[in-house]
């Protein structure tokens, strides 16, 4: 479907605050809700197996221009506010040696890449909830000082899917959302009207709400207890809908949290109970605002995490083709 005359619709009110909250009982409920141990062939993969051989066919089928986008940030080498474990890169070789040749220039990098600052994507062995991970494997029986035995980043290996951008900023008409705000399952179901797409089996759904926008002209801040995000009560939507990898420009959570004691409910909700692999901190700057060039908010997203054995995640650059 085409995103037709999106400027032309009614405008949608205004962003919800992060209420309401959700109790533990509550919390507890959605988690059995959306739980879906035992549901795929590997549970090591989870959600990741949804994309089929037919859903790589629909994603190749939504090329059309051929425009590349990239969802990126720069590799982030500087402290900040929102980077307090900044990555690193410096050279090994300066190439002046004068023969033999070729001279060689080389670089190092490393990072830290479960935070803020970097984007990534976070495999099954990242959360644990009450000790556990997805399919109730006991974190400190599987996750060593020498990696993960289950869960790990080399176990879902490259995606290729159909995905869906849910732009909030357009059905809000904001430059970006406020840190703190929520977004609701209504809001899904609003953005999905109003862009003219529909969230489907294997679909890569990706959150945009205008951080690094805000960022870029406000000044960086420290997210890690102020995003807007996704409310609790987006999940059960979003398990309905059986999707592949949830991502956004924050880390998919609204905070401050809803839930009292439960600093990333969504966390949570997606990897420990769904099984659902998330990517963190994308910039989807200009994919934004390629979907409203393009008229068209589904396109192919190509997710290829480095084949880290035992990792809990893998940097990466997932790329948005039109």
């Amino acid at each position: 479907m085409c995103a037709e005359n999106v400027s032309a619709r009614p405008l949608y009110p205004a962003p919800p605050t992060t209420g309401p909250a959700i109790n533990r009982r509550e919390f507890e409920d959605v988690f059995e809700k959306v739980k879906t141990w035992g549901t795929y062939p590997d549970p090591s993969a989870g959600a990741w197996q949804t994309v089929t051989a037919a859903s790589v066919t629909e994603a190749a089928s939504l090329v059309r221009s051929g425009r590349v986008v990239t969802t990126a940030l720069p590799w982030n080498t500087v402290s900040g506010p929102s980077n307090a474990n900044p990555a690193l890169h410096y050279m090994t070789d300066l190439g002046v040696r004068e023969a033999p040749e070729p001279s060689c220039n080389k670089d190092f990098i490393g990072v830290d890449y479960h935070g803020k600052a970097v984007s990534h994507l976070d495999a099954l062995s990242h959360i644990a909830y009450k000790g556990m991970l997805y399919e109730g494997q006991a974190s400190r029986d599987v996750v060593t000082a020498t990696g993960a035995d289950f869960g790990s980043v080399s176990s879902l290996g490259p995606l290729v899917a159909p995905a869906v951008l849910l732009d909030f900023t357009v059905l809000f008409d904001v430059p970006w959302l406020e840190p703190g705000t929520a977004i609701h399952a209504e809001d899904i179901l609003a953005a999905e009207a109003r862009l003219g797409v529909q969230i489907n089996q294997g679909d890569a759904v990706l959150i945009r709400t205008g951080h690094f926008r805000r960022a870029r002209e406000l000044g960086a801040w420290d997210s890690s207890d102020l995003s807007a995000g996704l409310h609790v009560d987006c999940m059960p939507l979003l398990a309905e809908r059986g999707i592949s990898v949830l991502g956004g420009d924050g880390d998919s959570d609204v905070r401050p949290s809803p839930t009292p004691g439960i600093h990333s409910p969504v966390h949570i909700l997606a990897i420990t109970a769904m099984g659902l692999p998330l990517l963190d901190n994308l910039d989807l700057e200009a994919l934004g605002a390629a979907c409203a060039e393009e008229d068209r908010y589904r396109f192919m997203l190509v997710v290829a995490p480095l084949n880290i054995p035992r990792g809990t995640g893998s940097p990466v650059n997932p790329l948005a083709v039109f």
